[in-house]
């Protein structure tokens, strides 16, 4: 069977005869159903625990085995969706998200719970990484900002919906409930791709973004291969790096540095492999572009940030301003909301301005609204300036980072051949979600090293409001750092154009 491709830049007219409206709505159902996939267990794991008699170390594995094959898999399905075709590969994956979650819903233990909870984020991770590549080809240039906004209103929506969805659910119908609402709604998914998504093209099709250099092409095809050593060596990379970083819930010990020693280790023959293989999975000279390069270091760094409030909010709204568990909860969704109201904005801000303006203000912004997070620790901890002071400085955050998502992910992706989307689009997710991870361990230890106790969980109002203001200053100081590296990358791209 001839393989599919989807090289040539694809029109409005031609990616959707139906619409192209809906085409972003189909996209934009995917990755909600991603985001809420992550979410939506968390608040499960006490239920899970006691139903299924397991402690929590096992139990957390529900999670993780999710986030873990989303992420170690993620730039690999998006480069075989740039060589088999996104929409057929789109459409296996929303089937087997689909089909896993039906699976986990009648699991009969935690080990067949677990296995299908990595089935489904394998799928979660063709969702997420071909839907930015299908925007690439599918949105005009003039609003590829407004649709790249919309992809993360839907990304914040799915993380904020998910606990109180979640609770919900098991309140009424047990923890199997969260799993199988998917099936549902990943069907009607899978129906809107089918007939709204443009059919991939044919090898004849393929153009001159898709092939080899000529120097680097076998004597026997001329055709793209898949990369499987690439494949194999990133995919255990990144499980090493995922399981240090999580393992021990953010106490560090000999099994987390022997992890990353071995992440280290294989990400210098991931990188050997790409120097020498004919089709590599991922083109290092991509990664010194100017806009690609500094474009998924800046993307990590703020998923980095953004991780932080998670991991210090809870604790300053509860320990320092004296929050009841509803309160904080309650607080806590100002952020999720902020980004799924900022996130179609942002966007049209970043078609009327320009990705590079954009992205700029985001992180100047995101600077701001770390300090103002410092700050806050150092006002009157009461509940009415606590929560004003949190929720203030929350919004400036956020409205910074869905600003510079969507500026980020507009020059990333405007700027990418159409037979590399696919992968670029996957390392885009790679480097948002390695951030998230990153944060929540590196940034958390931070924040439990800067409190000054030997237990988070008991610390003193004024120890916790301690934490919180070294740790947002690190923060801020990182996000600085990501801001000099893109306005210094973005002068340079807009003077060589």
């Amino acid at each position: 069977m001839a393989s599919m491709s989807v090289d040539q830049p694809i029109t409005v007219a031609e990616a959707a005869p139906v619409g192209a409206r809906w085409v972003l709505a189909t996209l934009s159902l995917c990755v909600l159903l991603s985001s809420l996939g992550t979410s939506v267990a968390n608040v499960a794991l006490p239920t899970l625990a006691r139903a299924l008699g397991a402690p929590f170390q096992q139990v957390q594995w529900v999670v993780l085995a999710y986030l873990l094959a989303m992420t170690t898999l993620i730039v690999s399905v998006g480069r075989l969706g740039d060589l088999t075709g996104r929409r057929r590969l789109l459409l296996i994956g929303l089937a087997l998200f689909t089909g896993a979650s039906g699976f986990c819903g009648l699991a009969p233990g935690l080990g067949a719970l677990v296995a299908a909870r990595a089935a489904q984020g394998l799928g979660a991770s063709a969702m997420t990484a071909l839907a930015l590549a299908f925007v690439g080809g599918t949105v005009p240039k003039d609003r590829i900002g407004r649709a790249m906004g919309l992809m993360g209103t839907m990304s914040a929506v799915g993380t904020a919906l998910g606990p109180s969805l979640g609770g919900a659910l098991i309140a009424a119908w047990g923890w199997r409930a969260i799993f199988l609402v998917n099936l549902p709604l990943g069907g009607l998914a899978l129906l809107l791709a089918w007939w709204a998504l443009p059919a991939d093209r044919g090898p004849a099709d393929r153009g001159p973004a898709n092939r080899e250099p000529a120097d680097r092409m076998s004597s026997s095809s001329d055709r793209p291969r898949f990369d499987a050593a690439g494949t194999v060596l990133l995919g255990g990379t990144l499980a090493l790096y995922a399981l240090a970083m999580t393992l021990g819930r953010g106490h560090w010990g000999v099994l987390n540095l022997a992890l990353l020693a071995a992440a280290v280790v294989g990400a210098g023959l991931f990188a050997l492999v790409e120097a020498r293989v004919v089709s590599p999975l991922v083109r290092l000279g991509l990664l010194r572009d100017p806009v690609v390069g500094p474009g998924l270091a800046g993307s990590g760094a703020v998923a980095t940030v953004m991780a932080t409030t998670f991991v210090v909010g809870p604790f300053y709204l509860a320990r320092a301003v004296g929050l009841s568990p509803a309160g904080v909860g309650l607080v806590m969704s100002a952020g999720p909301l902020m980004s799924a109201l900022a996130g179609v904005p942002a966007g049209r801000l970043v078609d009327r301005f320009g990705a590079a303006c954009a992205s700029v203000a985001g992180l100047a912004a995101m600077v701001a609204g770390t300090v103002l997070m410092a700050l806050a620790g150092l006002g009157p901890q009461g509940p009415i300036w606590g929560v004003a002071a949190y929720v203030g400085s929350i919004a400036v955050l956020t409205a910074g980072y869905a600003l510079f998502q969507a500026a980020n992910n507009t020059a990333v992706m405007s700027g990418v051949p159409a037979g590399r989307r696919g992968v670029v689009s996957g390392i885009l997710n790679l480097a948002r979600n390695l951030g998230l991870i990153t944060g929540a361990s590196a940034l958390g230890a931070v924040f439990a090293l800067a409190s000054g106790v030997p237990d988070i969980t008991t610390a003193p109002a004024g120890a916790v409001a301690a934490g919180m203001r070294v740790t947002f200053l690190v923060a801020g100081g990182l996000v600085a750092l990501a801001l000099l590296v893109t306005a210094k990358a973005r002068r340079h791209s807009s003077l060589e154009m």
